[in-house]
């Protein structure tokens, strides 16, 4: 005994001093080395390609590979690309902690992407993202090329989102499949905290701008990675400091932990940085579409081929719905996931990864190159949906603060009930009105000497923002600082071909760059507009227009031509020698340096008094010119823009003509005045809408009359799920069609305007809860009330007092619209109608006003059918057949039977494929309006002509007659209804001879 207790005490003391010392050895290693020293060796790899922004690795390269006995053609490639702020070497951290090794002994040939360190790389911080998406798309070609088969695409976090990019860059060509790890798609599932997007998105820009031109360093990038998570950042060096006495126990995980502790860090360039925060944080892009690789468009719904994405559970930096997000964003790939429990780094690095995300990367690749025969691995199902689970939610601070503020938020319910919805109703409110009241500010400052137009609002934008994109067209992006050098050539172009301010000149040009060039030009020189239609009289319209000067693009010269007593310069298409013919001026041969500006020159001299552009309605002798002033083009701009809550994050999409009202006031309008990007399309295609909205990233639009018809009647289109479009703005949608672009592109809502041909009335439907209805005055446009008017008289009624009646509830009347001293028009004005001295406009339009203060249009007064029963309106009658489910297009008109006589009131509709329409339906549909306001035949027909600009015409049916009766043996089509009747029959041939006035033929004895 008394020798044991002898040798404890020695023990006892030098166990501890053991520790100490080795604790200090170490703790002196790591001080000098920045670690422990290890045996680890990094996998063998070969430089295969080096590039200006990237080298192509390849492990185990083929030297290597003879002692297995295989080639490396017989098995899966992938390519495999890290994020921006971490090095290649996170594909190989350690010998326990490696993806290629674990691949490679799968039998997968693995491939990386080295991006460098860009502060040790010659023009690295000057880089751009889309100088990594080129090198990553660049990479999959050389590897495609030396194994002679498609590759596997697979990145971690940003280099996810790089190779999703990439792959939807090149359309999904060569590659076999795309995998994942901890890549967000939808920047709005990352916002920390539950901070408002504005908030988040306003932050983001303000990063872009501090370090668009500078870089962010390693030690930022690190710092920002442990600030994720501290607790766990401080736990896990309080670990290691409590460890450094047993460095046995510490070699095996020193290499991870010296990776993560800097030397896995490398910094950020400026410009990536920059086009992250603006174009893929602040505007969504990944989700939205619309993003620029190479100057062109790109969307990840043109993605196809299969993804595997692994999701990490307990994931801060990209949660589990911001990573799912790829479903909605690539509509036509097969997603696939992998959940792990596991937080963003564990993804890839670790015992996790090693257990579980490279066995199931192999079985994947594996599964995809046999053919994907039989079920996928086992782990691996098709992606799910929803929100964060609770254990996603306890993952970390940023979940527990979000809980904190769940729970906070759950007993304020309780005690307040229905408050909260009234305070979040009010946030929400003035979250927009913080967005709107500059713009309806500047509406309301508008006088008519302020100078203000198309010319000045873009150089506005692109004084503000020279490198953000302006406009879109055929796949290809158009910046600011690009369009506004277009434009300033195009002047001096007008210039020299002696266009002055205030001048009229023609334009006659399909929707393409050089058409909205040339408008805004001419805006910017201060001359006037005038708006030809490709499909009207050239002729009548540069004689209403007031023009001798016709700028045409090189496929209308020919309609330009035959404009009597006009001179025609063609713009646009050049680049080449080419001869127009005698009678025309070609501008591309113009030379703009050698143009000099004359003394008189200023840029955007309009005021908003001004003439700025002449717009045409109606067809042959019936054609009309409308003249639209700046100030009432910015209403129309700002007015829009307002309504539509445009911002730089939206994308309007014009699929009208620019000489059509929607296109040039709203569309075109709308995205200068709202900031946004304008995308424009040759023509409406309803086959390639969605594959367009999907590239140019839209969310806002346009439409007139009855465009969306065919989108909606239209097979379901794979771009069409999960679609981004927020509204469709326009005028002119039938309430049928309203309801059916509702329930099939929900949840985008239709916003409906509707403006005055003369005054600067702008009526909106800015909530769209009535179909039909134009809403109410647009905060900004002139005063308008619905005054009682006598059609047949053509006049107002007046009270005792002498002064004008305003209507009563539903009452119908004139709609008026305020003319303000000071302000010009074309119209004739009317004065003392409500009070002495005041002056309002007569619209020409006959409206309602219902209680709830929202207008609804009756007709316009030219219009009206003169019946034997008096004057009937055609949008009642139409709007109550647009009532029933199977009922397309539907138009009423006049048809004088004889000469002489009073015109029937004849209602004609088409029917939806697969439907039918009985005479009690028709019957029960048109028993909303009063008898005598009822149509006297109801018939089918096979088509009911739309103009080009997609309006119904009753031109060709009118010019018909009466229709026929119905044929002996065939379904009923046509019904009429007789004098004083409610009800409705079949039209047989003796009911049409009466209803003509003929006599009934006598039947032989």
């Amino acid at each position: 005994m008394g020798g044991t207790s002898v040798e404890l005490v020695p023990k006892v003391i030098s166990r501890p001093a053991a520790r100490i010392g080795a604790a200090a050895q170490n703790a002196l290693e790591v001080a000098r080395f920045g670690g422990l020293e290890t045996d680890d060796e990094h996998a063998p790899f070969e430089v295969v390609a080096e590039q200006r922004v990237y080298r192509l690795r390849r492990y185990f390269p083929p030297q290597d590979e003879r002692r297995l006995g295989s080639a490396p053609q017989d098995r899966p490639a992938i390519v495999l690309v890290p994020p921006m702020m971490l090095s290649a070497e996170v594909w190989d951290v350690s010998p326990q902690a490696s993806a290629v090794r674990d691949l490679h002994a799968a039998g997968i040939d693995p491939w990386v992407v080295d991006f460098g360190a860009p502060e040790h790389e010659e023009g690295g911080l000057q880089r751009t993202l889309t100088d990594h998406v080129l090198a990553v798309s660049e990479a999959c070609d050389r590897v495609g090329a030396a194994t002679g088969r498609d590759v596997h695409l697979g990145g971690y976090s940003q280099g996810g989102m790089f190779c999703y990019q990439a792959a939807a860059y090149r359309r999904a060509e060569g590659l076999a499949s795309l995998i994942t790890f901890g890549s967000p798609v939808d920047t709005r599932g990352v916002l920390p905290f539950g901070l408002p997007e504005e908030v988040f998105n306003g932050a983001a820009n303000v990063v872009a701008a501090l370090l668009g031109r500078a870089a962010l360093p390693a030690w930022a990038s690190r710092t920002g990675f442990r600030l994720l998570d501290p607790a766990k950042s401080v736990r896990q060096r309080v670990e290691f400091v409590m460890a450094l006495h047993d460095r046995e126990a510490l070699l095996p995980r020193e290499s991870q932990r010296r990776f993560l502790a800097g030397e896995g860090f490398v910094a950020w360039s400026g410009p990536a940085i920059a086009e992250l925060m603006r174009g893929f944080v602040a505007h969504n892009r990944m989700l939205q579409g619309g993003f620029v690789i190479d100057e062109r468009l790109v969307t990840l719904a043109d993605i196809a081929c299969p993804c595997l994405c692994f999701v990490g559970e307990v994931d801060e930096i990209a949660p589990p719905p911001a990573v799912r997000a790829i479903q909605r964003a690539a509509p036509r790939a097969k997603v696939y996931e992998k959940s792990l429990r596991a937080g963003h780094f564990g993804l890839v690095v670790g015992s996790t990864a090693g257990r579980e995300s490279w066995p199931a990367v192999a079985e994947w690749l594996q599964w995809c190159d046999g053919g994907k025969q039989g079920p996928p691995p086992t782990g691996i199902a098709p992606m799910i949906g929803g929100e964060l689970t609770e254990t996603g939610r306890g993952g970390g601070v940023g979940y527990q603060l979000e809980l904190a503020a769940d729970v906070g938020y759950g007993l304020a319910k309780s005690v307040l009930g229905g408050a909260s919805r009234t305070v979040r109703s009010v946030r929400e409110v003035a979250r927009e009105a913080a967005t709107q009241l500059p713009r309806l500010a500047r509406l309301e400052q508008i006088a008519p000497g302020t100078r203000i137009s198309l010319g000045l609002l873009l150089d506005e934008q692109a004084k503000r923002s020279p490198g953000s994109v302006c406009f879109l067209f055929e796949d290809r992006a158009h910046s600011h600082r690009d369009a506004k050098r277009r434009i300033d050539n195009v002047v001096r172009g007008l210039v020299s071909i002696g266009v002055r301010q205030g001048e009229h000149v023609g334009v006659l040009m399909e929707t393409r760059p050089s058409a909205l060039v040339t408008v805004a030009a001419l805006s910017r020189l201060g001359a006037v507009g005038v708006l030809l239609r490709p499909d009207g009289n050239p002729t009548r319209e540069a004689e209403l227009g007031q023009t001798t000067k016709i700028i045409a693009d090189p496929d209308n010269m020919h309609i330009a031509l035959r404009a009597e007593g006009a001179h025609v310069y063609v713009l646009g298409g050049g680049g080449e020698d080419r001869d127009l013919g005698p009678d025309v001026t070609d501008m591309e041969r113009i030379d703009p340096d050698a143009v000099e500006l004359p003394a008189w020159y200023r840029p955007n001299p309009g005021k908003a008094s001004d003439l700025a552009f002449v717009l045409f309605t109606g067809e042959g002798d019936r054609t009309r010119a409308a003249r639209i002033t700046n100030r009432r083009w910015a209403l129309s701009a700002f007015g829009t823009a307002s309504s539509a809550s445009l911002g730089e994050g939206d994308t309007v999409y014009s699929v009208t003509p620019i000489h059509h009202p929607s296109g040039l006031l709203m569309s075109i309008g709308g995205a200068v005045a709202g900031g946004s990007r304008l995308a424009m399309a040759r023509e409406f295609d309803p086959d390639t809408f969605w594959d367009e909205a999907r590239r140019y990233g839209v969310t806002v639009a346009g439409y007139t009359w009855t465009l969306l018809r065919a989108l909606v009647e239209a097979p379901p289109h794979p771009a069409e799920k999960h679609h981004g479009v927020r509204l469709f703005i326009g005028s002119g949608m039938p309430r049928g069609l309203w309801r059916r672009v509702l329930d099939r592109f929900a949840p985008a809502r239709v916003i409906e305007f509707y403006a005055a041909t003369e005054g600067d009335a702008i009526l909106v439907n800015l909530t769209g809860a009535k179909p039909g209805a134009l809403g109410r005055r647009l905060p900004g446009s002139a005063e308008v009330r619905v005054a009682a008017y006598d059609p047949s008289e053509g006049r107002l009624l007046e009270g005792p007092d002498g002064l004008a009646r305003v209507c009563d509830d539903d009452e119908v009347g004139m709609l008026l619209s305020r003319l303000e001293p000071g302000v010009p028009t074309t119209g004739s004005p009317l004065r003392g109608v409500f009070q002495r001295g005041d002056a309002w406009l007569a619209t020409g339009d006959l409206f309602r006003r219902d209680a709830d203060g929202d207008h609804w249009l009756v007709d316009h007064v030219p219009a009206l059918m003169k019946t034997d029963r008096g004057l009937v309106a055609a949008t009642p009658i139409v709007d109550a057949l647009y009532d029933l489910p199977a009922v397309d297009l539907a138009i009423a008109y006049g048809v004088r039977p004889r000469e002489g006589q009073e015109e029937l009131a004849v209602a004609a509709v088409t029917v939806r494929r697969g439907q039918t329409l009985t005479v009690a339906e028709i019957e029960d549909a048109l028993g909303v309006l009063a008898i005598d306001q009822r149509p006297a035949i109801v018939h089918v027909v096979d088509e009911i002509p739309v103009t080009t600009w997609y309006r119904p015409t009753a031109g060709p049916l009118r010019a018909e007659g009466v229709p026929a009766a119905n044929a002996a043996g065939r379904p009923k089509t046509v019904w009429y209804r007789e004098s004083g009747r409610a009800g409705y029959k079949p039209l047989t041939i003796a009911a049409r001879r009466k209803l003509v006035g003929v006599a009934p033929t006598k039947t032989p004895a």
